[in-house]
């Protein structure tokens, strides 16, 4: 997962992305592509929310965001080294940029200004309303007709201020509307709070509590542990970039977790894929990506392809014989004292 909402990446930044995640054997790439802080694609039925709610970025940076065009070039660009265009389009929560660029969507009495900050779960739709029915279909409908893959993402986490009955009557009703256009819905682990349609997926990132209400409802996971996965966190107190909410990931806490043993009464099969999420509030430049990506996605690959049985001392002696390989194709990745670099 690439966030581009807290910062933009453009498409050629993406295209490079998508060249280095395919050359190790990634499959999908789930774009954020909206939050708080930007809305980064156009949608012709609701034009302010790009050109108005894409002005803004952490920081007060510039923002932007992907013409339609530029949307579905990049998925058929993805889609010719073998990878799958996931889109978000995160809802009821992190839509202050909407809300800004359409402030009838926002609940009765709030007024939203631009936001630069990082906080989170402050913004909700105003879920019940008509006006929010009819975006929420528009936006649905349109992301879904440019995005050849089978997925939709709609995010579903944080939404901290919507009331929680509504909560879960607006997760129904989106997860219906994305299966009404043809996609797969997916969500973050909160949506297991509401009754799922057959066939929602879950993507687990923190609550294994929540998790397994996904699996009771039959619902399939996506395994994005934060302890593991998130490569936002920085890789130990050395690293110049990331956060540490969740604790510092090291390659080796990138490499060494099963995914089903981390929800109790998981199997393989309740297990769809595995998903490294790169958030990036303190990231602005496509150099900073790949400082955070490279070398933990290398760890994380195998423990999306390989079973039981991995060695970590193999895995770093072929780490550090790719470093080569990185500064050959000019990536900004991080050396990691754990790896002994050739």
């Amino acid at each position: 997962m690439l966030d581009v909402a807290r910062h933009f990446f453009g498409p050629r930044d993406v295209e490079r992305f998508v060249d280095l995640i395919a050359r190790y054997r990634f499959n999908g790439l789930h774009l954020h592509l909206t939050d708080d802080q930007g809305w980064r694609i156009e949608i012709t039925s609701w034009p302010r929310l790009a050109d108005v709610g894409g002005r803004t970025a952490v920081g007060g940076g510039a923002g932007g965001f992907y013409t339609q065009q530029e949307y579905v070039d990049l998925c058929g660009y993805a889609a010719e080294r073998g990878v799958t265009v996931v889109p978000e389009l995160d809802m009821p929560s992190h839509v202050n940029a909407a809300l800004v660029a359409y402030p009838e969507l926002a609940p009765p009495g709030v007024t939203p200004e631009p936001y630069t900050g990082t906080d989170v779960g402050f913004s909700t739709l105003d879920t019940e309303s008509e006006t929010v029915r009819r975006f929420t279909a528009d936006v649905i409908r349109e992301i879904a007709a440019l995005t050849p893959g089978p997925y939709l993402h709609f995010g579903g986490d944080e939404a901290n201020v919507t009331p929680k009955e509504e909560y879960r009557r607006f997760v129904t009703r989106v997860c219906e509307l994305v299966q009404a256009q043809g996609k797969t819905p997916i969500g973050w682990e909160e949506i297991a709070t509401a009754p799922l349609p057959p066939g929602t997926i879950v993507q687990h990132w923190k609550d294994a509590g929540l998790a397994r209400e996904a699996l009771r409802q039959r619902a399939r996971l996506i395994m994005s542990p934060a302890r593991r996965a998130y490569l936002d966190q920085k890789y130990d107190a050395s690293t110049r970039l990331g956060t540490t909410w969740a604790g510092y990931v090291s390659v080796r806490d990138a490499y060494e977790w099963d995914p089903p043993a981390l929800v109790d009464g998981a199997t393989d099969e309740d297990v769809l894929g595995v998903e490294a999420a790169l958030w990036s509030e303190t990231l602005e430049t496509l150099t900073d990506v790949e400082e955070m990506a490279f070398p933990r996605l290398l760890a994380i690959a195998e423990v999306a392809w390989s079973g039981a049985g991995r060695d970590w001392d193999d895995l770093r002696t072929r780490i550090a014989a790719e470093g080569s390989e990185l500064d050959r194709l000019g990536v900004s990745f991080f050396r990691s004292p754990e790896i002994a670099w050739l």
